[in-house]
């Protein structure tokens, strides 16, 4: 009997130690180790919301050169009647670019050279509306009331709807918006007049804020050309700064060297590409100008952060292998430098390489299990270690992102043997 109670006491005494090493039943010594899996992958495609853009009317654009087209929009096709909003215009873009497994770039304009503006008829009907045309470019313009109330009424409004609507929809990649010409920030001509021709600046300042409620996932930017304090609140309100918006420039080239468009990018933070997409546009009107972006656009792209480009005009003048390499010069590019298994869990470690983070979450996924921490945000240069709950001897590591539309996939490079 005394041998009895001894051989159970022994017993016991090594449960409890076994139990105290740290280990549980199915975390035994030899069964969950981490091997190092051999992965060999390559990106070959330009990465979804990232790269050169072409304009939706192009018809070059049914390329996989590209992932995203742009369109400029009116607001006077969406709404008629007060109240009233019909997104068919809107949809009949998304749907066009979507179908060619691109995403979109929208921008909504009210002033654009030689038209009439895009104010909605049932503002403009108003008896005590003032229909503003004036020489811009040397061809009558329209311009927007811009001191009317029910002017200022409806534009938040449509934001309002229009977030309600596609911000979590993953045909649209980014939102550019702004005041003047082309919603470019800017009237030079004829006299930009705030609360007249141009909107004054507390209306913007309450649109900014206004954006910032809206718009939970969808990034939003606005022109550099925002920057002079006569222009827009920026600088007397400093706090406007920290919405997170992004920047555009529509003549991106010019910021290459010191002068107006860099003090812009200086102005809202040259770092602001860390946490929003800077983008913009260059035109092509010769060989001189394409043959000047050609050879500086991969420095150039990565000083600015830039995640895309629309350069409708640059087939021109190169060729649509070179188009595609620069393309793949934005934005993100994710690369898998370690990846270790167990037999129930893995831990993989990713670095972009490339020139900016990518915006929307993205998740490192093995045998179809997502990671509980996104890659967004992940900045050029910088490495991210991620806990899977999923291994085994044969495993299948992919990046996954529910804001692509079908036919997008995000890839990544890997060399680990």
């Amino acid at each position: 009997m005394k041998k009895s109670y001894f051989s159970i006491a022994f017993f016991v005494a090594g449960i409890l130690i076994f139990t105290g090493s740290g280990f549980t039943q199915d975390e035994t010594p030899g069964k969950n180790e981490f091997q190092t899996v051999p992965l060999q992958s390559q990106i070959t495609h330009v990465q979804p919301m990232t790269g050169i853009v072409l304009w939706e009317q192009l018809n070059k654009k049914d390329t996989d050169a590209i992932q995203m087209e742009y369109s400029y929009m009116r607001y006077n096709d969406v709404v008629k009647e007060k109240g009233v909003f019909d997104w068919t215009v809107v949809e009949q873009k998304l749907n066009s670019a979507a179908s060619r497994s691109h995403q979109s770039i929208l921008r909504f304009w009210d002033t654009y050279p030689g038209r009439e503006s895009s104010v909605p008829d049932y503002i403009k009907a108003l008896p005590d509306y003032k229909n503003i045309v004036a020489k811009s470019e040397n061809r009558d313009t329209g311009f927007p009331d811009w001191s009317h109330p029910e002017y200022q009424r409806f534009f938040l409004e449509f934001y309002q709807k229009f977030a309600e609507k596609y911000d979590h929809d993953p045909r649209l990649a980014f939102l550019e918006t702004g005041f003047g010409l082309w919603s470019e920030y800017h009237i030079y001509d004829p006299e930009e007049i705030p609360g007249k021709n141009f909107p004054g600046l507390d209306f913007q300042a309450k649109y900014f804020r206004h954006l910032d409620t809206l718009f939970q996932e969808t990034p939003w930017m606005i022109s550099q050309d925002a920057h002079p304090e006569a222009r827009s609140p920026f600088a007397g309100q400093p706090d406007l700064l920290n919405i997170k918006f992004g920047i555009f420039d529509d003549s991106f080239h010019l910021a290459w060297k010191p002068g107006y468009n860099y003090e812009g990018w200086e102005f809202f933070g040259l770092k602001r590409y860390e946490e929003s997409p800077a983008g913009g546009e260059i035109l092509f009107p010769n060989q001189e100008r394409s043959d000047y972006v050609d050879s500086n656009w991969t420095k150039e792209s990565r000083r600015f952060g830039i995640t895309f480009m629309i350069c409708e005009q640059w087939l021109r003048w190169i060729t649509i292998d070179r188009l595609r390499q620069h393309s793949m010069d934005c934005g993100y590019k994710f690369k898998v430098t370690d990846f270790k298994t167990s037999d129930n869990s893995a831990i993989v470690t990713v670095q972009n390489t490339g020139v900016a983070p990518i915006y929307y979450d993205a998740f490192v996924t093995v045998n179809g299990v997502r990671s509980t921490e996104s890659l967004k945000y992940l900045q050029a240069g910088e490495s991210r270690l991620f806990h899977v709950q999923a291994g085994g001897k044969n495993p299948k590591l992919t990046i996954e992102c529910d804001r692509l539309v079908p036919g997008q996939k995000i890839e990544y490079d890997a060399d680990i043997k």
